[in-house]
Parts: C-alpha cells; structure tokens; sequence
C-alpha cells in the first residue's frame, strides 16, 4: 500500500514539474513584446528603425524608433513644458487616433504620464527624441504602454474604444520649437487643402475673409461696442466647440484677441467674416471645454446689428 501511494505522489510531481516547464518555456512579456514588434516591423515593411539601448533597471527598453526631423536646441528636461501633437496605434490595428488636431498636449514632460499617455512615450521623448522641433516615429513595448490592463472603455472588438491588454503601440510624436510658425504652417496647410480662396492674413496673425460685406464704413465698432451676431466656433478637424444660431450680444473686449481684433478693424452691420484664428490670438495654451491647449481656431459670424 505504502509502495502504491509512493508511486502515485511521484507520478503526480513529475506531472506538476512538466507543467511547471511548460509555464517556463512560454516567453515573458519582454520576449513577447519583442516578437510583436518584430513581427509588426516585418509585416510592415518597416525600415530605418533602431532598437532603443537605454537601460531601465531590468534591460533595455525595448523601443524601436525612427527620428523624422532632427530638433535643435537644448536637450529637453522632465522639467520643461512642451507642447507636441501625436497619431498612436495599436499594433494590431484595432485602435488608432490619427487626429493630430484633437491630439494636441501642453504639458511638462514630466507629467506626461499623469495625462493618460504611456510611460513609453515619456521616456522616448526624453531619452531619444531629445529636442524641440523633431518628430519621430516610435514602436514602445506594452510594459512601457497601458500594460495587461490595456486603456480605454468598452470590448476590445470595438474598434478605437479600447487599447487590449499586452498591446503595444506604433506612435507618431512631433514636439513643437515655435507655436506661431507651426500655427501659420498648419493654417496654410488646411485653405490649400481645402481649396479656400480669399483669405488675407491681418498683421496681428489671424486670416480672415469677408464672405458678405456689410452696409457702413469698417471701423465703426470700438472696444466697447455692443454688437449683436451669430456665429459657429470649428476646430480644423471640423467638430464644432461653440455655434449660436440667434443672435448674441458681444462687445470686442470680452471676446478672445483674434475675434475682437477683426470686429473691430472690419466688423460692419450685416458683413459675414470667415476666420482662421491662431492658437495664441485664441486660447493659448489653456485647454477649454471641446477645445485642445494650442488650438487653432475657425469661426464664421454675422453681423446682424451694432449699438
């Protein structure tokens, strides 16, 4: 009988050490992350990318990353704000966030994991992007991403609602040196774009069109100006922050410098003015309800009377 249950006890821990093996042989999340952006690379036909070296306590970092525009300047500190536009997705293809108009950031760089973004991304700018004015292209592991947990709402069959767990990320990072030279570049971008004709560009930095003119000499309405429009506020990627369809009273002071600046300068009863309004006649760097930090800004009103 002893014999027996001496057979049995070594027959079930010869099958518990081969179990045990098994669990051994599969990879560990830095193997795995690997194989997934290898793979990726592969099937993507990815080139020109490098494997990031810098050490991270167990190993390397395990990014592979590709500089698109060198920067200049001094080499950036978790201390420094930045302000950056982003694209992410995941690698296999069930979540992307392409829009580099809602996905604008001012932050310290510091900070950037307090703001939802990964630890990854913080590192890479950090460690390899390096300077303002540079953009790059970086695959960052799902250890340094949302890890098993993954991000976001909802089933992961719905796509762009949620990042799965153990997924990595391909993102596209470009950290801006000069807001106002990237703002005027993003404007011509989007009238060439859009085949918008008409636009003259005000010394202050905004563009503006007068779409309807007006009755009256421009330059009539002053600071203080009751004046009486409707209007509707888009960002570039056309969602709407703002629109009143009935006419609301405003006075040129308490209206951001762009808006009140063309009220004042070109603003007649009855004139439709378009506007391309720069992130720094706008809301600056302050994010605001619908609409980003750094966000240039579209509007389009009527003027339907003065007091």
């Amino acid at each position: 009988m002893k014999q027996k249950i001496f057979t049995f006890l070594l027959i079930a821990a010869t099958g518990l050490t081969a179990c045990k093996k098994n669990t051994d042989n599969q990879p560990d999340i830095r193997e795995y992350d690997q194989q997934q952006i290898q793979a990726y690379i592969s099937a993507n036909g990815l080139t020109d990318f490098s494997q990031d070296t810098t050490k991270d306590g167990t190993g390397t970092t395990g990014m592979y990353y590709k500089i698109i525009t060198q920067g200049s300047g001094d080499t950036l500190k978790y201390a420094d704000r930045i302000s950056m536009v982003y694209t992410l997705k995941t690698l296999d293809g069930k979540y992307v966030s392409s829009d580099t108009i809602t996905n604008h950031l001012y932050e310290y760089l510091g900070h950037l994991v307090n703001d939802n973004l990964p630890q990854g991304l913080q590192l890479a700018v950090h460690n390899l992007l390096q300077h303002k004015g540079a953009s790059m292209r970086v695959l960052i592991p799902s250890r340094l991403a949302y890890g098993q947990k993954g991000y976001g709402s909802g089933s992961i069959t719905n796509v762009n609602t949620r990042i799965g767990g153990n997924q990595s990320l391909d993102y596209y990072v470009h950290v801006i040196a000069d807001q106002e030279v990237y703002d005027d570049k993003v404007i011509n971008n989007y009238i060439a774009a859009n085949n918008l004709t008409g636009y003259t560009k005000d010394p202050l930095g905004y563009y503006y069109k007068i779409t309807t003119p007006g009755t009256g000499p421009e330059g009539g309405i002053s600071e203080f100006s009751n004046v009486d429009l409707t209007y509707k506020g888009t960002l570039l990627n056309g969602s709407t922050f703002d629109e009143s369809t009935t006419a609301i009273t405003f006075t040129p002071y308490s209206v951001i410098e762009g808006l009140g600046s063309a009220l004042q300068k070109y603003g007649v009863k009855g004139a439709s003015i378009s506007m391309l309004i720069p992130s720094a006649l706008g809301y600056g760097t302050a994010a605001r309800d619908l609409i980003p930090s750094n966000s240039i800004l579209k509007y389009d009103f009527q003027i339907t009377d003065i007091k």
